[in-house]
């Protein structure tokens, strides 16, 4: 998750309330993971709630991805990570959207875990800044989430 603004964190330098809240919302989809009964359809239902929460800039944003990555990769299984979408392969989050509101940002940032195949000789980038949802940067998406799946 990228750092929220330097002038948002406590005075002891610990996390911001932001930060806070998504650790909370993690701990809430682990214990729901736990209890066994969860299904794929309860994943989704979750990211399109979360999608249907977020600010209008955002909102665009992460459904193009999500369409995206159901399109291109439809093995990839959407969940909530941190109280954001992301798209798994057998319970290891392989890409994520995160919100630029949530956390005060600049901009929104999609982004890939280790598991994703976009591995590049010896450095790679494995996060991207996205202001908007223009037919290159789509296309940019579309290439990156088709690498990672493999």
């Amino acid at each position: 998750m990228t750092a929220a603004n330097s002038a948002d964190r406590t005075d002891d330098g610990g996390f911001t309330e932001a930060e806070r809240a998504a650790m909370k919302e993690r701990a809430a989809e682990l214990r729901a993971s736990g209890r066994g009964g969860k299904k794929k359809s309860d994943d989704l239902e979750a990211v399109l709630e979360k999608l249907a929460e977020m600010s209008d800039a955002d909102r665009v944003l992460a459904e193009r991805i999500h369409a995206i990555v159901l399109s291109v990769a439809p093995e990839l299984l959407p969940k909530t990570w941190y109280g954001m979408p992301a798209y798994a392969r057998n319970g290891k989050v392989v890409c994520f959207f995160q919100s630029a509101e949530k956390f005060d940002a600049r901009y929104a940032t999609f982004g890939f875990n280790d598991v994703a195949q976009l591995d590049d000789g010896t450095m790679w980038p494995t996060a991207f800044a996205l202001t908007e949802a223009t037919d290159a940067n789509l296309a940019a998406i579309e290439d990156l989430v088709r690498r990672a799946a493999g």
